[in-house]
């Protein structure tokens, strides 16, 4: 057997009329039923149903009952804010049945503040420091849910939470600070009130763990829960803040100018390259006109020092003597044997051959060529 000794607490409205205490529920209506149109409306529908419902309760036209058509008229606004926005439809129709469902009575009740109802800009009016306006009361409900928090847990266990700040904070030190811790916020609450079973009745132990289970499945799904709608209410505050805004614009301009300071120093660069490399061709032509007339000098110096000798391989004044091998006609016997004293056995006159060594001249003598000029002769 098992029973419900906490109940589900009741889920807070969604809708804030008036911006009051963080703690003041509201109530709420579905967003479809204020515009009179159905949940498969398309974008057409939407503004059809705005326009007319907009001019029949607008606070002008309603002298007699100007107060309830205020009202109406801010119901109307802030349903046709939220489905003409695709993001904001789409997870208000995830929620929807959350958002509208009242929950039960029962002794214990919880008093955790209502995120559902600041996903709308009707909760806020304008972007200044006043009570109403878009800082204050954002800061007002993270002022909350840190108090909740540290509430929640021991003092030890206990931490620090940057402010939201307001329209003058400085990004570096408060504006981005805030964004960066609460963007990955995790709540340190147990949820011991979303627990379904009562621990005390189990009839057995294995009853008991069996309880014990799905009550800790219940208390994570509750935490997890808890902790993406807080992330996701901050990337709705951060889409809107207008210090965010500008600070985009700011590294927007300076990545321009950024960019500028570049492509300036890249031209400059590629210029003093060009200019480099005409000097390197200049210095090259330089010098190699610097070898040229060295080597001119050089010539004419040596022209004037030993003259010109391109007419003579030896000189003017060196004359070759060639000699001469007289014939029989020229000296007698012992004469020709005198004068080519030089060739003896190297030269072959009948072959008028020279050859250098005796064997060369040996082989020679025993070839057939030799031996036929031998006979002829």
């Amino acid at each position: 057997p098992s029973s419900r000794s906490l109940p589900v607490p009741p889920l807070s409205r969604y809708h804030l009329p008036k911006v009051q205490d963080a703690y003041v529920p509201c109530s709420m209506k579905c967003h479809y039923e204020v515009l009179g149109v159905r949940r498969e409306a398309t974008d057409e529908d939407l503004k059809r149903a705005y326009r007319r419902l907009a001019l029949r309760w607008h606070p002008d036209k309603n002298l007699d009952n100007s107060e309830d058509a205020a009202e109406q008229f801010k119901l109307i606004q802030a349903a046709y804010d939220v489905l003409s926005d695709p993001q904001e439809r789409a997870w208000y129709d995830n929620h929807r049945e959350a958002l509208l469902k009242g929950g039960t009575t029962g002794e214990y009740q919880d008093d955790s503040l209502d995120l559902l109802q600041y996903f709308t800009v009707t909760c806020y009016s304008g972007y200044g420091d006043d009570d109403k306006g878009f800082y204050a009361v954002y800061r007002k409900v993270f002022d909350t849910i840190m108090k909740e928090e540290m509430e929640s847990t021991n003092e030890d266990d206990s931490q620090e939470f940057p402010t939201f700040g307001g329209s003058q904070s400085d990004y570096d030190t408060v504006v981005h600070t805030f964004y960066a811790h609460w963007q990955s916020f995790c709540t340190q609450k147990n949820f011991a009130w979303k627990e379904e079973f009562d621990t005390r009745q189990a009839s057995n132990r294995w009853e008991k763990r069996a309880m014990e289970k799905e009550n800790k499945k219940t208390r994570e799904k509750a935490r997890k829960e808890r902790s993406e709608l807080v992330r996701q209410l901050v990337d709705f505050i951060r889409k809107r803040d207008k210090r965010v805004q500008a600070h985009r614009k700011l590294l927007e301009e300076q990545n321009a100018e950024k960019a500028k300071k570049v492509e300036k120093l890249r031209r400059q660069q590629k210029l003093e390259q060009a200019k480099l490399a005409d000097q390197y061709k200049e210095q090259s032509w330089i010098t190699m006109s610097d070898l040229e007339r060295e080597l001119q000098q050089m010539e004419a110096q040596y022209e004037k020092e030993f003259g010109d000798g391109s007419d003579y391989e030896y000189g003017p004044e060196v004359e070759l003597e060639v000699p001469h091998l007289p014939t029989n006609g020229d000296k007698t016997g012992d004469e020709v044997d005198e004068s080519i004293e030089f060739f003896d056995d190297l030269y072959c006159p009948a072959c008028d051959k020279s050859v250098k060594t005796d064997k060369a001249m040996k082989n020679h003598e025993k070839s057939k060529k030799h031996r036929e000029i031998g006979r002829a002769h």
